[in-house]
């Protein structure tokens, strides 16, 4: 995967990443932009944040554009899609990052809370999926990578499973609609994974993670590998899948996660 970095394995290829103001999405922007990539990121509300990753974009010599919009709403994302195929050309590559992951009790979740994670989790990468996908089978190409998690899987492994229901759905449903795409679109040359991170050495909101970070002898317990996973290990994951050296890798889930989720 680090190879793929430094042989330029994405030039002439166009991107986007949503949640890219920091973290993840960030690190993800950069990697592709390091191998070859123009990338186009977003945020829903810090204009500054994803400002700043755009013009480290730059400072690799790719292009890029920062755009700022709820992908939640769906008129919002065909306006960032536009936009982002205005300014960098026809988009090859997705890496939809963008989440939310509030806690609360199962009883506590109101039908807005509920709504509005599966806006944000799962419905925001079937908008921009759904207005991707065709161009990618007209031009025979495409690659659709979803950051799961975890709790979308094995959320008995999650401290905070109990509090997590809509977050936990919301990552689950990701696997089923990553494995449609990949199974109706293969024959078109597109592709579509989910990365699962495991617990990342980011910057994590105190009142969504009061645990952070896990005491050593706790994180020892879960992990095959006793560390925090780093974002660019993720990062290097999605260059992977979004070269030509993963034509063959579809529909599958790809953990980076110290051996969390091994059974």
């Amino acid at each position: 995967m680090r190879s793929a970095i430094r042989d330029g394995a994405l030039r002439g290829r166009v991107a986007l990443v949503t949640g890219a103001s920091k973290n993840l999405g960030r690190a993800t922007a950069l990697a592709l932009a390091q191998a070859g990539a123009d990338v186009a990121v977003t945020a829903q509300s810090s204009i500054e944040d994803i400002e700043e990753t755009a013009r480290l974009v730059r400072d690799t010599g790719r292009h890029s554009v920062a755009l700022l919009g709820d992908l939640g709403d769906p008129k919002d994302v065909g306006q960032l899609v536009d936009r982002a195929v205005a300014e960098l050309g026809a988009i090859d590559i997705l890496v939809s990052n963008a989440a939310r992951r509030p806690r609360k009790f199962f009883l506590d979740l109101t039908i807005e809370d509920w709504d509005s994670i599966m806006r944000s989790n799962l419905s925001a990468s079937f908008y921009v999926s759904r207005l991707l996908v065709g161009g990618m089978r007209d031009r025979g190409f495409g690659r659709i990578i979803l950051i799961g998690g975890p709790d979308g899987q094995r959320p008995e492994h999650y401290k905070g499973a109990a509090t997590r229901a809509h977050c936990n759905t919301a990552k689950a449903g990701l696997l089923g609609l990553m494995k449609a795409i990949a199974m109706e679109f293969g024959a078109d040359g597109i592709t579509a994974n989910v990365v699962s991170p495991g617990l990342m050495n980011t910057e994590r909101d105190p009142v969504n993670y009061p645990h952070w970070p896990m005491p050593h002898d706790e994180l020892r317990r879960r992990l095959a590998i006793p560390r925090l996973g780093e974002a660019s290990e993720v990062a290097e994951m999605c260059v992977f899948l979004a070269s030509d050296s993963a034509a063959y890798v579809t529909g599958q889930t790809l953990n980076v996660s110290g051996g969390w989720l091994t059974p």
